[in-house]
C-alpha cells in the first residue's frame, strides 16, 4: 500500500484537532490527535510533505489555514453550510468528519464550496463593526423589552429614535416601573455613547484607509456603515464575475427546490455574513422611507410593494436590498459616477 499522504482531513475543535491522512488511492493511511494550538500545528505539519488539507470554515480556520499556507500546504476552507454529507450523518463523529472532508478534498475541491479568508488587517478592522453591531442589538433588545414592560401597565412610550429613547421614556414611564426600568435606561444611555464612539472611529477608519467606501455613499440612503462593512466583506470586487453573484454570496436570494416539473422558491437562504444583511435591509428602509430620495431603486421597490398581500412590504425591503448590493458592486467594480433616475433618462432619450 502506498503510504504517501495525498490528502488531508481536518476537524478542528477548541481545544483539539482530528486529522484523517489519505493516499492517493483514497486509502486510510493514518490518523492523528492534535492539540489546537499553534505550536503544535507547526511542527506537525512542518514535518509532513506538501500536500492538500481541508477543514470547515470556523473560529479557528482563519490563522490555521494562514498557518499552513505559509508552510507550503495547500489548504482548502470549506463551507460547511454546502457539506450536507457530513451534517446528515447517522453516525457523526469528529474522525468520521476529518475523514469526510480528506476524501472530498481528494476526490474533487470544489465539492467543498471552498471559501477565502479576507486579510488579517480587513479582518481587524471588520471586528470594529461587528463589535458595534453587538452593541446595536444589545440596545435594540433593552428598547423592545422597556416598551413592552410599560405597554402590559396600560401605558405607552411615543415614537422616538433609538438614540434619544432613554431621555423620552424616562418621562413616560409609570412610577411603579422605575425601580425596574431605570437601571436598564441608563444600560441604554451608556450603550448609545458606546456606539457613537465606534461610529466616530469606523467613519476615520472608512477615510483614511478604505477611500472606495466613499463612491458607496453616492447612493442615498447608504451611510458610512453599510458602505465600510460592504467593503471589507467583499475585499475585490473582480472576486465577483457578475455583480448579480453578490446577491447569493450575502444570502440574499431565494431558496430554489427543482424536481421534475416543480420549481419551488422560498425564503433567503441567509448564507454569509448576518450583520452585511441587516444592515443592506436598514438601507433598504431608508430608501423606501418617507424621506427616500427619488431613484430608479426606490421607485422600482416601492412599485414591488404595492403589488399587495400582508408581507408585501418586507418582501419588497428583502428585494430592494439585494438590488441594493448588486448596485454596490457595479459601482465598485466600474468606477463610475452613480446616477439615481438612470432607467427614466434612458427612457426619455
Amino acid at each position: 500500500m502506498e503510504n504517501t499522504i495525498k490528502s488531508i482531513g481536518m476537524d478542528v475543535s477548541d481545544r483539539k484537532v482530528d486529522l484523517c491522512l489519505l493516499n492517493a488511492q483514497a486509502e486510510i493511511v493514518g490518523r492523528e490527535k492534535l492539540a489546537n494550538t499553534e505550536p503544535a500545528l507547526k511542527k506537525w505539519f512542518s514535518g509532513q510533505s506538501l500536500t492538500r488539507v481541508s477543514l470547515e470554515a470556523g473560529t479557528h480556520s482563519r490563522w490555521i489555514s494562514s498557518l499552513l499556507e505559509g508552510l507550503g500546504h495547500e489548504v482548502i476552507v470549506a463551507n460547511p453550510r454546502k457539506l450536507r454529507a457530513i451534517y446528515e450523518s447517522d453516525r457523526k463523529t469528529d474522525l468520521r468528519d476529518a475523514e469526510m472532508l480528506a476524501r472530498l478534498g481528494l476526490a474533487d475541491k470544489s465539492l467543498l464550496s471552498p471559501i477565502r479568508h479576507r486579510g488579517r488587517q480587513a479582518h481587524a478592522d471588520l471586528s470594529l463593526l461587528h463589535a458595534r453591531d453587538q452593541l446595536v442589538q444589545t440596545r435594540t433588545k433593552l428598547v423592545t423589552h422597556v416598551r413592552g414592560v410599560v405597554k402590559a401597565f396600560g401605558a405607552r412610550i411615543k415614537a422616538c429614535s433609538t438614540a434619544t429613547f432613554d431621555l423620552k421614556a424616562r418621562q413616560e414611564i409609570p412610577q411603579e416601573l422605575k425601580p425596574a426600568l431605570f437601571p436598564i435606561l441608563d444600560t441604554i444611555a451608556v450603550l448609545t455613547e458606546k456606539i457613537r464612539a465606534f461610529d466616530g472611529k469606523i467613519e476615520a477608519l472608512a477615510q483614511e484607509r478604505y477611500p472606495e467606501s466613499q463612491r458607496l455613499r453616492q447612493i442615498k440612503g447608504v451611510g458610512f456603515v453599510v458602505s465600510l462593512a460592504y467593503v471589507l466583506l467583499l475585499e475585490d470586487p473582480s472576486r465577483f464575475k457578475n455583480s448579480r453573484q453578490v446577491g447569493a454570496y450575502l444570502g440574499l436570494t431565494t431558496r430554489q427546490s427543482q424536481s421534475g416539473e416543480k420549481d419551488r422558491r422560498s425564503r433567503i437562504t441567509k448564507a454569509g455574513d448576518s450583520m452585511m444583511r441587516r444592515l443592506l435591509v436598514q438601507s433598504a428602509t431608508r430608501i423606501l422611507g418617507p424621506f427616500g430620495a427619488d431613484s430608479d431603486l426606490r421607485r422600482w421597490g416601492l412599485a414591488y410593494s404595492a403589488r399587495g398581500g400582508p408581507s408585501s412590504k418586507k418582501r419588497a425591503r428583502i428585494a430592494v436590498s439585494r438590488k441594493l448590493a448588486v448596485l454596490m458592486h457595479a459601482l465598485w467594480k466600474t468606477g463610475q459616477a452613480y446616477e439615481p433616475l438612470r432607467n427614466q433618462s434612458l427612457m426619455a432619450a
